[in-house]
């Protein structure tokens, strides 16, 4: 299953270099040409020591093979250079093709998916994972083609001139690549452990982080601390262990290549005291002795981005594979016949993850203009019924109709500016408060802003902060209130300005009497629109309030506060239940 795994992971960083094979090529153009520049100085230096030694030439006689030498070091320069520039480049572009791609997959899975994953896993997998793959494409790919084409052009160049040092050369050329893939199969296991070991740590950590507070309460806080600290050292020790195989080969490739040039050495040393070598010829061969083995170790080196790239293409692969609902064509809802269109369900279902059924044959219809009420258990389907409005939750069966419009794929994009959401727990970004506001419509004016922050009762606590709108907040909303992040959340549904409203129990974490003004405030705004909430005080709901009620993902209910409140309704029960709470 494993080698199943990183077979589908290999193929996978295969395809992703297909739309960066031009940059790749260039960059292995750049280093073979290097290679042959190379040559050319090596080839020069020896001429030029062979007449200053033996000739007893002097400088101004060598003066332009000397100027020779030295443009094409500096061509050699601009070549390495381009080459990175190229290889860095594919290595960039590769990174921002995955990242789109993970983008449009999180946005296909919506955020129901997203919910059911660790944070940790699912930021160490999209973040460092992407990460790994630039040293691997701007790397390892191009020094991997280098190390097969530059010993050829090294070999072919030795072999015209010293024919002798190039067979010890082919003799010895085996034993580097041989050695790479004994010890690549043991680094390519250990660089998987430790890649799956930073995972866990990474969601061990963010899970320890968010239930900080449960952790204290309970007084687990130091258990929790110890595992973290288990796990990383269980991490280190990975690392460790990746870090000992790499680290002993590149000493046994150093090995291997001194004793080969070394063997060079001498056989050129023996054939110029025989007299059956030039000096020219054999300080050739000795020059270019390192540069044969040189691209194999530099491919060593880089073996470690490959096997990163290899252990974090599993996790991305995992990713992109989820399967999404299929996409049906059918005409796209741009716009609306009326300010506030009906919304109806007709007998949907709808399964979230590894709970099946959580909603079961809905059929429900909220008339233009007119507020539904959602209430029942908990678990019972209220949220997953609003996420299924918005089309954050794909439906197994059924349809949602908006004016008698059937909503199909392409339309949701356009549904969606036409929705107001108002979550039990607003997100609050780290940015200004201005920033958190613009969310909702990026061009609206000071004027508009104003007159949302009214709206929701935000005024006087903007003009009491010291840089007003500009007042930097912190993640969650460090700085303000539970009461006004809720007010904030309205601000923004407010500037939204949509026909239709889903508010999932937006008053449940506040108290009584902020509760009330928000209650308030809603009810100002939703006048004339479109609204299907769910409510958690049930008691507070008014005799002609509409209400349906949902049980196990099933409609059990429907009517009027006034007509459901007879006992015996599963309404009832749920009334009398809250006023003991």
């Amino acid at each position: 299953m494993a080698s199943t795994e990183h077979a589908v992971a290999n193929d996978w960083l295969r395809q992703q270099a297909q739309p960066v094979r031009g940059l790749l090529r260039a960059a292995i153009g750049y280093g073979a040409t290097q290679s042959l520049l190379l040559c050319a100085i090596a080839w020069l230096v020896a001429q030029v020591l062979a007449l200053a030694i033996f000739e007893h030439v002097g400088l101004a006689d060598l003066r332009w093979s000397i100027l020779a030498i030295a443009t094409l070091a500096i061509l050699r320069a601009v070549l390495l250079y381009r080459q990175r520039m190229c290889s860095d480049a594919a290595g960039r572009a590769v990174t921002q093709n995955v990242q789109r791609a993970l983008r449009q997959r999180l946005r296909e899975l919506g955020p129901a998916w997203s919910a059911r994953q660790s944070a940790g896993d699912l930021v160490t997998r999209l973040v460092d994972g992407v990460d790994t793959l630039a040293p691997y494409y701007a790397g390892y790919l191009p020094q991997a083609a280098l190390a097969g084409l530059i010993p050829m052009v090294v070999l072919l160049a030795v072999g015209l001139r010293e024919p002798w040092s190039a067979l010890v050369l082919l003799l010895c050329a085996p034993l580097l690549p041989v050695f790479l893939i004994l010890a690549g199969r043991a680094a390519a296991d250990a660089s998987t452990r430790r890649w799956l070991r930073l995972r866990r740590l990474g969601a061990r950590f963010m899970d320890a982080v968010a239930g900080l507070s449960t952790l204290r309460l309970y007084r687990a806080a130091e258990r929790e601390h110890e595992r973290v600290l288990a796990a990383g050292e269980a991490y280190r020790q990975d690392t460790m262990a990746v870090l000992r195989v790499a680290f002993l080969s590149a000493l046994v490739m150093e090995f291997f290549a001194t004793c080969s040039i070394a063997i060079v050495a001498v056989v050129v040393g023996f054939r110029l005291m025989s007299g059956h070598l030039a000096f020219a010829p054999g300080m050739f061969a000795l020059l270019l002795a390192p540069e044969f083995f040189l691209p194999l170790r530099a491919m060593g080196t880089q073996r470690h981005a490959r096997m990163e790239a290899a252990a974090a293409a599993e996790g991305l692969v995992e990713v992109l594979a989820v399967p999404v609902a299929p996409t049906v064509s059918g005409p796209v809802c741009v716009a609306f016949e009326t300010s506030a269109p009906s919304v109806a369900l007709r007998n949907v279902h709808a399964n979230q993850g590894d709970h099946a059924d959580v909603l079961r044959g809905i059929d429900l219809v909220v008339p233009a203009g007119s507020r539904l009420t959602l209430v029942g258990p908990s678990g019972g389907g209220k949220s997953s019924l609003l996420a299924a409005v918005m089309g954050l939750l794909p439906l197994e069966s059924g349809s949602i109709e908006i004016d008698g419009l059937t909503l199909t794929a392409p339309d949701w994009d356009a549904w969606r500016t036409q929705v107001g959401w108002l979550p039990q727990r607003p997100h609050v970004f780290n940015g200004s408060l201005r920033d958190n506001l613009l969310l909702a419509r990026p061009e609206a004016d000071e004027v508009s802003l104003a007159r949302v922050l009214r709206m929701a009762g935000l005024d006087q606590v903007v003009a009491k902060l010291p840089q007003g709108l500009d007042t930097p907040l912190g993640e969650r909303g460090l700085g303000l209130s539970g009461g006004e992040l809720q007010r904030l959340a309205i601000a923004r549904m407010c500037l939204r300005d949509a026909a239709v409203l889903l508010w999932d129990e937006p008053t449940q974490h506040l108290d009584a009497a902020t509760a009330a003004q928000v209650e308030q405030q809603l009810d100002q705004f939703a006048r004339g629109r479109t609204v299907l909430r769910v409510a958690h005080r049930v008691r507070d709901l008014g005799p002609l309030e509409t209400v349906a009620v949902l049980v196990d993902g099933k409609i059990v209910e429907q009517g009027t506060v006034a007509q459901l409140c007879q006992p015996g309704t599963a309404f009832s029960a749920l009334l009398n239940e809250d006023l003991r709470a």
